[in-house]
């Protein structure tokens, strides 16, 4: 006998955000299923290593803003509201959300493999913001050391020899992959 899964829709996922024992804790709504994020310390220092770079990059070039753990959701979607580890959003004149989630998706979005992520789900992830009007995925694979750049068109997997650039996204940004895994 199969059970059936009783899918969460964002107004449900709001109200769960709110309670009390929820507040010091991450949580995405994917696809209608509440999923806590854990996040490791090594986790932290990566994205941490990124969006720095990213803000030194966007300082000097003021055409957008870069976020961690930033809830974005497609405005007409009821099951989804997702937490990318790092986002970039180019317009800078979009008004600044305060609470809740932004309700569309970064240009650029980076997520980091956490222990209990399997290859096949941070694909999935990619396939989401690509589909929902992200441009440019990263995919950080820490324990290999690997950076999976994924675009509409095209997939390219970089090792700590390769640098990293923005494409048409972020024109004139670059980092190199070694230095996502700095102080590792």
């Amino acid at each position: 006998m199969a059970i059936e899964r009783q899918l969460v829709t964002v107004a449900e996922y709001e109200v769960f955000l709110a309670r009390p024992e929820n507040a010091d804790r991450l949580f995405e709504l994917i696809d209608g299923e509440i999923v806590e994020k854990m996040v490791t310390w090594e986790h932290g220092i990566v994205a941490g290593n990124i969006v720095t770079r990213f803000n030194m990059f966007l300082y000097d070039h003021p055409i957008g803003r870069a976020g961690v753990e930033v809830r974005h959701r497609p405005i007409d979607d009821n099951l989804n509201d997702r937490l990318p580890d790092v986002g970039v959003v180019l317009d800078i004149n979009k008004p600044m959300v305060r609470e809740g989630a932004v309700l569309f998706m970064p240009d650029l979005a980076v997520e980091i493999q956490s222990p209990r992520d399997s290859m096949k789900a941070m694909l999935q992830k990619a396939e989401f913001y690509l589909a929902n009007g992200a441009k440019i995925v990263w995919l950080v694979y820490i324990a290999k050391r690997l950076v999976e750049v994924l675009t509409d068109d095209d997939r390219l997997l970089l090792n700590e020899n390769d640098v990293l650039d923005g494409g048409e996204v972020l024109p004139g940004f670059t980092l190199a992959v070694k230095d996502i895994f700095r102080s590792l």
